[in-house]
């Protein structure tokens, strides 16, 4: 019976993501001409009103959360006038989560940016990024129901929320449904967390937890802790003013470097170069091509249409009939098609075809001895 009771477990989750591949999302990465734009982007300062979020001797986060989230949405609104920023919370009020999440929604924006501080023992330091997925430590963990708790504080204490799903199979299905932006959520974090450390911040890497309100979101999401406001440094540093001008510029240096890259043009030739479609390599580069006879210099460039955390058979369906090669990195398995060598024009061309014939997501990336290197310096090699 037991055993049974397995195997029914199993089937269940089983059927729900083949019914999440089935019908997926309506969501999908805005093209303006061809080509990804980010038009909205939603700033999520936590905590706030009767929700105090964490502290330290008198620093509180819905503070802090609140002053950060309010300079990076000046910032970007000086630097793109053309992208809108929607902010959940412009001063000290209780928002509940899933109205966090809805207001994302319902803006059809193209990236959220959720801002918090964190606590823990009174020696742990640094900034750390969350992504959606699956916790790795009981630390990772408590940050996760540390700010899910929230709902506790809603009029409903939480009542709608109890049939809510977060277990594991939860959780991966939901990033399977959500693939198409986990790749750009992963390259938005470890943007932010290098910007971080260039300012002095100790880098504690980008992560993934059960954060409710990335949960919910559909579009690239990022959940940031700014530092921990119990260690009594980090909370001299975050309750400064400055120092939180500092870390918001940090925050739109690592927008600005993103939205580049995504976007495929060098903002400070106001748009006319072509750059790169896709992020660098993540903060560690463990990519490794599965399927790879090409051993030499070159570079080869290619167009990834597909990201999964499990194996897909090279002639599913889902490839359109196309010759699909295979590379893992960052425990996902990724997609291309095309090879070309040292002619990102030539690829970048074939990019624009692939979206026209299904692949609305398709983007250019590059290899060089089997492994994946950032587009910048593709395009650079490939020049010489």
């Amino acid at each position: 019976m037991k055993q049974f009771g397995l195997y029914l477990k199993f089937a269940v989750s089983f059927l729900f993501v083949v019914m999440i591949y089935a019908f997926g999302s309506s969501d999908a990465v805005k093209l303006v001409d061809d080509k990804i734009v980010i038009k909205t982007v939603v700033i999520d300062a936590g905590h706030g009103g009767k929700d105090p979020g964490c502290h330290g001797s008198s620093a509180h986060e819905k503070n802090v959360c609140l002053s950060m989230a309010l300079e990076l949405g000046k910032k970007i609104k000086q630097a793109f006038p053309g992208v809108k920023v929607i902010y959940t919370r412009d001063k000290d009020v209780f928002v509940e989560l899933d109205e966090r999440a809805r207001i994302a929604n319902k803006a059809n924006a193209d990236l959220f940016i959720c801002i918090h501080a964190n606590s823990a023992s009174p020696t742990a330091y640094g900034t750390e990024t969350y992504v959606l997925g699956l916790h790795k430590t009981d630390a990772q963990a408590k940050i996760a129901d540390r700010e899910n708790s929230t709902i506790y504080l809603e009029d409903d204490k939480g009542e709608k929320y109890k049939d809510f799903d977060m277990s594991p199979d939860a959780i991966i299905a939901r990033q399977l449904q959500l693939s198409v932006f986990l790749d750009q959520s992963i390259s938005f974090a470890s943007k932010l967390q290098a910007e971080f450390k260039s300012i002095g911040r100790h880098d504690r890497g980008v992560r993934q937890a059960g954060f409710l309100v990335l949960y919910k979101t559909t579009m690239p999401s990022v959940l940031i802790e700014t530092g921990f406001l119990t260690n009594v440094e980090e909370e001299k540093f975050l309750a400064d003013s400055t120092n939180q001008r500092k870390m918001a510029g940090a925050m739109f240096k690592a927008f600005e470097k993103y939205k580049t890259e995504l976007e495929g043009v060098d903002s400070k030739t106001n748009g006319s170069k072509e750059l790169k479609q896709e992020e660098n390599p993540t903060v560690q580069n463990n990519s490794k091509e599965i399927q790879n006879d090409t051993k030499d210099e070159a570079v080869y460039f290619r167009i990834q249409v597909e990201t999964s955390d499990s194996k897909i058979a090279l002639n599913s369906t889902r490839f359109k009939g196309f010759e699909v090669k295979e590379y893992k990195q960052d425990n996902l398995y990724k997609y291309t098609i095309g090879d070309f060598k040292n002619d990102f024009k030539s690829a970048n061309n074939y990019k624009n075809e692939l979206r026209q014939k299904g692949f609305s997501n398709a983007f250019v990336v590059a290899f060089q001895n089997g492994e994946r290197i950032s587009l910048e310096k593709a395009i650079k090699l490939a020049e010489k």
